[in-house]
């Protein structure tokens, strides 16, 4: 079944992922639903210095009133593509914070520290992701890409869902990838440690759990709209380095930045986005199913509250507390079923 997910999922992304495949889908877009008056909103970006996340970043600076919060690793590439932006857009209301998301407990700090500085947020766009090709772990003990796609995602989002509940038409976007359609949600062997490590199967599993999150969110907190989505196959600095040989073979047909960031700018600003449905996937302005036909990909919603245990357990045990880390605190145990997973996190 594997090996048909894979041909189905190439042909459709073939078709639909590339440069072609937006200048298709552009055809009807709705050129208005961008003519947003941002006065007196603010958006966080991760990974805003480069790629998708600068050409979001940028965009929306240069709408009328926004305020641009770029979350980035390093502090003088972050500095410099901020230079950029306030340059081309006029805009100075774009602010740089440093944070590695790689870095469970700083996760945290960093939400907290925020909210102790900010009244609002209107908007989250989870940005930011990371394909580490061997397998590495954080000081805390998670594997990397499990770390800055998955849990980092997690913890921020989470984090900061009290200061966006209170601000006016809270939104959270997250950045997946059409990879993650030819993975079945795992619960278990969340950081590759009984399996191969294969980096690009596992940046795919961290995309479907960012959909199941999506989706489990929106039930949650209905207060806040949130979408997931994936913006084709895009020419940034982050794919040429991961994925060196797929980045020279297909460069000519890649997307540029810029079209890989229209929907995560759609879904941000646009009142059409605000009307759909919370909690789905999108593409090129579009609701499209997180399933291939008959791919055998399908998980119960017992499954999907499963992962959240299991992610909240281990968000806890990176957590401050009283000004200490709780990274001593044992790691939750989970084997067998979905129903188990929820007693043992429990």
């Amino acid at each position: 079944m594997s090996k048909y997910r894979n041909i189905v999922w190439f042909l459709k992304a073939m078709q639909e992922y590339t440069r072609g495949g937006y200048e298709t889908a552009s055809k009807h877009f709705v050129v208005k639903d961008l003519s947003a008056d941002l006065g007196g909103r603010s958006f966080m970006i991760t990974g805003a210095n480069s790629g998708i996340g600068k050409a979001t970043a940028m965009a929306i600076a240069k709408k009328v009133g926004g305020t641009v919060h770029m979350v980035c690793r390093n502090k003088e590439r972050a500095e410099s593509a901020r230079e950029d932006i306030v340059k081309e857009s006029g805009n100075n209301n774009v602010h740089v914070h440093i944070l590695d998301l790689s870095e469970s407990r700083k996760v945290w700090e960093f939400t907290e520290d925020f909210k102790s500085k900010h009244s609002s947020l209107n908007v989250l766009i989870n940005n930011a992701g990371s394909m580490v090709n061997i397998r590495e772990v954080n000081f805390e003990g998670f594997e990397k890409n499990f770390a800055i796609n998955t849990l980092g995602v997690y913890i921020l989002t989470k984090g900061l869902i009290p200061l966006l509940e209170k601000s006016s038409e809270p939104r959270v976007i997250t950045v997946s990838s059409g990879g993650m359609l030819v993975q079945k949600l795992r619960i278990i062997d969340l950081q590759t440690e009984k399996r191969p490590f294969d980096s690009t199967m596992v940046y795919a599993q961290n995309k479907r759990q960012q959909v199941v999150m999506t989706e489990e969110w929106a039930q949650a907190y209905p207060k806040i709209h949130f979408s997931v989505m994936h913006p084709g196959w895009a020419d940034t600095p982050a794919v040429a380095k991961a994925i060196p040989d797929f980045y020279e073979r297909l460069r000519s047909r890649l997307r540029s930045p810029e079209q890989g960031a229209d929907t995560v700018i759609w879904l941000a600003i646009s009142p059409a986005a605000a009307r759909m449905p919370s909690g789905k996937f999108f593409q090129d302005r579009k609701m499209v199913p997180v399933h291939l036909p008959l791919a055998w990909t399908r998980y119960s919603r017992e499954k999907a509250r499963a992962l959240m245990v299991r992610l909240e357990a281990l968000a806890k045990r990176a957590q401050p507390s009283a000004g200490r880390s709780q990274l001593n605190c044992p790691i939750v145990d989970i084997s067998g079923g979905p129903q188990d997973c929820i007693k043992k996190a429990a």
